[in-house]
């Protein structure tokens, strides 16, 4: 059955727990309390899968920003943070991740609920990848180094020098988080800040936050001192803006839109605020002639249609060889049109719906795009009657280089397919685009992924897979989509600062 013509079910009725924590104040974590906004502006968070309102959040503005400033720079500076052995962060992280394990089944739903996607994957993924990060980031705590060295400085006769490095916290974080993967991305930020020692404010996006705020309840559980992570709710224009303007922090980590991170960038200059950007994707997939046709079939369709399309490293290019061209793109519109839409806490639902109804809309305008400017609408190509924000997992093959559809990061559930004959011109093609996050090759034939790797301007490239990140594997972007790496020994260069000493002896 089309997955556009699919009768949508209802929503399932949350659990205690969670119809509980949907009803809380909105409250904003600052110095360890949970305190009042001093903005009496509030912000509906809506079931994307009804398009109901379930809860109500703060919009915090400068004086909600100064004092979790000034909370997080009492914590950095005073306090049993600075003090504290690294053995006992470590110690602290491990707590948070057993709670989060405990609760692992209420923030899967509050996950769904929130965002959309489906409580299975949420449960699968966003959680047990959450834990499992700050259990990862936790072990780096103990295993930040300097180095010793030996210089040629020409003192007095007799002088001799010790010289060595430290690396130490760079200080007082805020971190600005997307929609997509609400939880993990706070992960993302909070693990490695506080592996190292900083103090952080962490934002997330407006759309989702409930996970953010219900970790925030277990991070004050699991015992951090006051302070040293803050949390506050809010517009990007408000909250995020006056985070990021604020001469009292010392780094700004954003994960979002490239439109956004650019302005991020230029604002911070000002004083002079270390900046780490993961920014947007277009993400080639590249099939070889020899590579396995099955193979490549689920593998496209899960690089695109994973979270609702909505990944930043999104399969949302592909090339295949003329030779398995046709076989591919059947093969994949055959499995998005198999996709059951739903609501996110239904257990038959396979995908759920995007986030807003301004991302619904966004994706639908775009689709119209293509379908104006002469693309084939093999599969989807249209929302399902539903007051929830679904659209059809879409394939559109006899696209050109130069439709919006080619160019523009879409962050929904669509496939444009191109042709290509020559496996020389195939990197050219795959690097035509602003961005430069992920790319994947699909074959058989080593000798050809190893001279085509190197040739691709992507950060991670997946052979015969797509969409598989580890903790320890380095991530960011070239070109447009950003700068500074999460994930393994390299995240550590974005939240620490080198000092050198040296010492006349």
């Amino acid at each position: 059955m089309n997955a556009q013509v699919m009768s949508i079910a209802s929503q399932p009725e949350p659990s205690a727990a969670v119809a509980k924590f949907l009803k809380r104040a909105p409250r904003l974590l600052i110095g360890g309390d949970w305190v009042e906004s001093k903005s009496p502006n509030r912000i509906p968070v809506v079931d994307p899968a009804t398009g109901r309102e379930i809860a109500q959040i703060a919009d915090a503005n400068a004086e909600d920003v100064d004092r979790a400033v000034a909370a997080a720079r009492a914590a950095f500076e005073t306090g049993p943070w600075p003090q504290m052995l690294p053995n006992h962060r470590e110690a602290l992280m491990w707590k948070l991740s057993d709670l989060i394990e405990k609760h692992s089944d209420e923030l899967a739903e509050l996950e769904s609920i929130n965002n959309g996607k489906t409580k299975f994957m949420a449960s699968i993924i966003d959680v047990p990848g959450t834990r499992d990060y700050f259990r990862y980031m936790a072990g780096w705590a103990t295993k930040i180094e300097g180095s010793t060295f030996n210089t040629s400085i020409q003192g007095p006769p007799g002088m001799k020098f010790h010289t060595y490095t430290t690396r130490e916290p760079v200080g007082v974080v805020a971190q600005i988080v997307p929609w997509n993967f609400p939880l993990a991305m706070a992960a993302w930020k909070l693990g490695p800040a506080l592996a190292t020692g900083c103090t952080c404010i962490l934002k997330p996006a407006e759309q989702t936050p409930l996970t953010a705020l219900r970790l925030g309840e277990l991070i004050v559980e699991a015992g951090f001192p006051p302070g040293v992570v803050n949390i506050l709710t809010g517009l990007g224009e408000t909250t995020g803006a006056a985070l990021v303007n604020h001469a009292g922090v010392d780094k700004v980590a954003f994960t979002g839109s490239t439109q956004i991170g650019k302005l991020i960038n230029k604002a911070a200059t000002d004083t002079l605020k270390r900046v780490s950007l993961e920014l947007g994707g277009k993400s080639p997939v590249i099939v070889l002639p020899d590579a396995d046709v099955d193979q490549v079939i689920g593998g496209a369709a899960n690089a695109v249609f994973f979270n609702s399309g909505q990944v930043c490293t999104a399969g949302s290019r592909l090339f295949a060889h003329r030779k398995v061209f046709d076989q591919i793109v059947e093969g994949v519109s055959a499995a998005a049109a198999a996709i059951r839409l739903g609501p996110g806490l239904d257990p038959k639902t396979e995908m759920g719906p995007l986030v807003s109804h301004k991302q619904q809309q966004r994706v639908l305008g775009y689709i119209e795009s293509g379908r104006n400017q002469g693309a084939q609408v093999m599969a989807g190509g249209a929302a399902p009657k539903s007051a929830g924000y679904y659209v059809a997992p879409t394939v559109l093959a006899n696209v050109r280089p130069d439709m919006q559809v080619v160019r523009e990061e879409i962050f929904g559930p669509v496939l444009v397919a191109q042709r290509f004959d020559d496996i020389d011109e195939i990197a050219g093609l795959a690097n035509d685009t602003p961005y430069g996050l992920a790319a994947s090759i699909w074959s058989r034939d080593i000798s050809a992924v190893h001279r085509l790797v190197p040739k691709l301007r992507a950060g991670t490239v997946w052979v015969n897979c797509h969409n598989f990140i580890d903790p320890a594997m380095p991530f960011g972007g070239f070109k447009q989509s950003g700068f500074g790496r999460e994930h393994g020994g390299a995240v550590l260069d974005s939240y620490t600062e080198l000092k050198s000493v040296c010492i006349a002896v």
